[in-house]
């Protein structure tokens, strides 16, 4: 027979347990998401791995890990082409405990989808069906759209493509009835990523909407659709980055004609992915590269002149036509910028770089983590993720969980993509400690 302290304190371990359940329940990783996007604090720190070409890992990276892991039948499926990113497999989702996926993930799905490659470090990897760069004698890769023109340059040995067509290099046209052309001369248009690589298909819309119903369906994972509209950042691909930030000072007018040509097609491409999937998907993703490391590209005028009221129009729009809410990336020091975005109606932002000026995330939590979720900034991946030992990853993950988790708001997530000089280990010692923090 137990003696009564014995019993007394299983009880009360028992007790403890229950009482914790009570006021932490489990939750789906939907459930956890959406909690923290509410400010609400979750069960425990939802994590993204691969659920936007942001916030995943790359090509070689992923190539090196299976092979630590000894994961003989997985395949390296390079699914963003221009920054050689790879599907994260079922196997992976789980073992990093990742709570979102990307509905893209839903499109080529067959082996017939994909044919082998060799990545720049030899390894075996599988390039989309319709991706067939043309490798020149200097061993570099040239990449063309559907017209011929050359678009994209991968250097020999290199990990990703460079942009090396801008159509408005010399000006802007008198009227932008070409517009679509010339953005189809841009390779983040014309190499997209699934699920928009399947846009042109007649029946794109309604298999969208079929294959992100069957995902939620068949997961409790939230999820999350990127559909670009970027605007900063399509002056930068029309115009090139200098001649555009120039003209975001001296040619303002210019710039507003580009930007209202943009968003006739943006408002337009938005409205269908309300009809079609707002009551399904979790999450919509905008994009807008608006700073460098030691500050914004702009003053906090120019945004609130030139982008925040374009930028309110499709953060109004999803919320009055869908369920989803609303995501900005940014890399860069945005601090500044940060207040006009939460007006603009920006709810999430990512991939928080916080080693930039005047992105501290006990700053960054303090100032705005009542009002807006921080996804990312979890780990540092310019200097701490590939140099650092797993057990110095692992301080690093602890430090940032415990200012960022405290009543919602945050998204773990590393401070943009896994890159490919990362070992295996320390990808491993990250999750790793996520998984401790939330024990």
């Amino acid at each position: 027979m137990a003696q009564p302290t014995a019993f007394l304190s299983k009880c009360k371990s028992v007790y403890q347990l229950i009482n914790a359940s009570m006021k932490h329940p489990t939750m789906t990783s939907r459930e956890r998401i959406l909690a923290t996007i509410n400010h609400k604090q979750p069960d425990r720190v939802p994590v993204d791995c691969g659920a936007t070409p942001s916030s995943t890992i790359s090509a070689i990276a992923y190539s090196n890990l299976t092979k630590y892991l000894g994961m003989k039948d997985s395949q390296t499926r390079v699914y963003d082409v221009i920054q050689e990113l790879a599907v994260l497999e079922d196997w992976a989702l789980e073992k990093f405990g990742v709570d979102v996926i990307d509905v893209g993930r839903a499109f080529n799905t067959s082996q017939e989808d994909w044919y082998p490659i060799k990545l720049s470090d030899g390894s075996l990897a599988y390039y989309p069906h319709w991706f067939r760069p043309q490798k020149q004698p200097d061993g570099s890769l040239i990449a063309c759209n559907d017209q011929g023109t050359a678009i994209a340059k991968k250097p020999s040995g290199a990990t990703f493509f460079d942009q090396i067509c801008f159509p408005y290099l010399d000006g802007y046209p008198d009227n932008y009835r070409t517009l679509d052309d010339a953005m189809n001369k841009v390779l983040w248009k014309a190499l997209a990523a699934a699920p928009w690589d399947h846009a042109t298909e007649e029946t794109f819309w309604q298999d969208l909407r079929s294959k992100a119903i069957a995902l939620r369906q068949t997961t409790d994972k939230a999820l999350l659709l990127g559909v670009g509209c970027n605007l900063f950042e399509w002056g930068t691909f029309l115009r090139r980055i200098d001649n555009f930030l120039m003209d975001t000072y001296a040619d303002a007018g210019n710039v507003e004609r580009l930007l209202d040509a943009l968003m006739e097609r943006h408002m337009a491409g938005l409205a269908k992915v309300c009809e079609y999937v707002g009551d399904v998907v979790d999450i919509v993703k905008f994009g807008d590269d608006l700073g460098m490391d030691s500050g914004p590209f702009m003053s906090p005028d120019i945004y609130a002149q030139l982008f925040k009221p374009r930028h309110k129009m499709l953060c109004d729009y999803v919320k009055q036509h869908s369920q989803m809410h609303t995501m900005l990336h940014s890399c860069g020091s945005i601090y500044q910028l940060i207040p006009h975005m939460i007006e603009a109606g920006f709810e999430i932002l990512n991939p928080v770089q916080t080693n930039t000026r005047d992105m501290e995330p006990a700053r960054l939590k303090a100032e705005f983590g009542r009002d807006i979720t921080f996804w990312g900034g979890g780990m540092d991946t310019r200097t701490v993720l590939n140099n650092a030992s797993p057990d110095e990853i692992k301080r690093h993950v602890q430090e940032r969980l415990d200012i960022f988790f405290k009543d919602g708001g945050y998204v773990f997530n590393t401070v943009h993509n896994i890159l490919p000089d990362v070992p295996p280990q320390n990808i491993l010692a990250m999750f790793e400690a996520v998984g401790e923090f939330n024990v």
